[in-house]
């Protein structure tokens, strides 16, 4: 299989690379649309918080494989299902990216999920595992909602990307963020696979402290 020869942000020098700047990425439209807590939790001076919340977790019985074969690559997916208290942290990670660290109170265990949002050289968003899993995404506005959605996934090596076939992944990933107000919102992720349907789903609601002092 080629290697494509897109670098990354983390994989080339900092200072000549741009910074995450979502509300240019969604566009001045779509942006307006989105609620004034959305635009600020989202924003290209975005700072750090830690929110608080619950999820249900759902993984089907191929999403078990998927999780487990993602945990030779920093673990990015969960097999649990059912309930489970949450805690987001997300701060910068000195480099222009934006890291989303999910801390899940599973039984008998705490799993830490982590993620960081980057541009690339290109100025395309991209999610990338401290493993190498990465996923090239769109962001847009949908009936008031920030919408993540993946177009392609890929493993990050030496600054190059290897292209992972769709029918490798588990699906094409969907977040949505939906701002509930009262310093509440609502997180759901999907992966819809094209054979297997729905490999993953988690939904929870998350309190804003900015908005509940």
């Amino acid at each position: 299989m080629k290697l494509l020869s897109h670098p990354l942000v983390s994989d080339t020098a900092p200072d000549s690379l741009p910074g995450l700047d979502l509300p240019a990425m969604v566009g001045a439209a779509g942006w307006r649309r989105l609620p004034a807590a959305v635009q600020r939790r989202f924003s290209h001076a975005q700072h750090d918080a830690v929110y608080a919340g619950d999820l249900t977790l759902y993984c089907s019985p191929i999403g078990r494989v998927f999780a487990w074969a993602s945990a030779l690559l920093g673990g990015p997916l969960t097999a649990a299902r059912g309930n489970t208290p949450a805690r987001v942290r997300v701060h910068g990670d000195g480099r222009g990216g934006v890291v989303w660290e999910r801390h899940l109170a599973l039984a008998g265990h705490d799993k830490v999920v982590r993620s960081t949002k980057l541009a690339d050289a290109r100025g395309r968003l991209v999610e990338r595992t401290d493993g190498g899993l990465s996923m090239a995404l769109d962001v847009f506005e949908h009936d008031g909602a920030l919408v993540f959605e993946s177009r392609s996934y890929f493993l990050a090596l030496a600054g190059r990307r290897l292209p992972i076939p769709r029918v490798l992944t588990p699906g094409t990933c969907r977040v949505e963020h939906h701002d509930l107000g009262a310093g509440r919102f609502r997180f759901v992720l999907s992966m819809v696979h094209p054979w297997w349907g729905t490999t993953f789903r988690q939904s929870g609601v998350f309190h804003d402290p900015e908005e509940i002092r």
